[in-house]
């Protein structure tokens, strides 16, 4: 990629709106969420990533800890299927039954959404509040691997902050997991 493209949005910007296809068979719009839900955590991940499988059972627990208050999850897969087929959307879709995901996972084949975000590593967040505004990106947490060595929930810091008006504090952190799978 390009600087230019390595850029992505800056905390405090728009959020650039989506149109992906979900494994649901529905065509996802970032507008659409914002309407319906007071916050949207964007996850870039993928169906191989050892570090999204670590994470999925804690992604699963804030979605449920957090859908109550009008937050969502939504996973995006950007993953070149070309290089990395276990990353098709047949097989996100398999992805998804198999480990129960309680929340939409949608593919980005152009990969032109993970640019817009600034997206480079799976699992990616960035947490964007009912305004549309980019407030937090980065890491879920601070241990990636050991659920049980958690000491900082950087998104439910952030998700907890936007819910009740304040700063996100850090606003972002640097993500850790594998590269993003660009096309070539």
């Amino acid at each position: 990629m390009s600087l230019m493209e390595k850029i992505g949005t800056p905390i405090g910007s728009y959020a650039p709106d989506f149109e992906l296809p979900g494994i649901d068979g529905e065509v996802h719009h970032l507008s659409s969420y914002l309407r319906n839900w007071r916050a949207v955590a964007v996850i870039f991940m993928s169906n191989e990533c050892p570090c999204v499988s670590a994470y999925l059972y804690r992604l699963k627990q804030i979605q449920s800890q957090f859908q109550s208050q009008r937050v969502t999850l939504v996973g995006i897969n950007a993953n070149d299927l070309y290089q990395y087929p276990k990353d098709s959307f047949e097989k996100m879709k398999k992805f998804a039954r198999v480990n129960q995901l309680n929340f939409p996972y949608l593919w980005d084949p152009t990969q032109d959404v993970a640019q817009g975000f600034g997206a480079e590593i799976t699992p990616e967040v960035f947490l964007i509040d009912k305004k549309g505004i980019l407030r937090y990106s980065g890491q879920i947490d601070d241990s990636p691997h050991q659920a049980e060595e958690v000491r900082v929930r950087y998104l439910e810091n952030a998700i907890a902050a936007v819910l009740a008006g304040e700063e996100v504090s850090p606003k972002s952190t640097e993500a850790i997991g594998s590269n993003l799978r660009w096309r070539y």
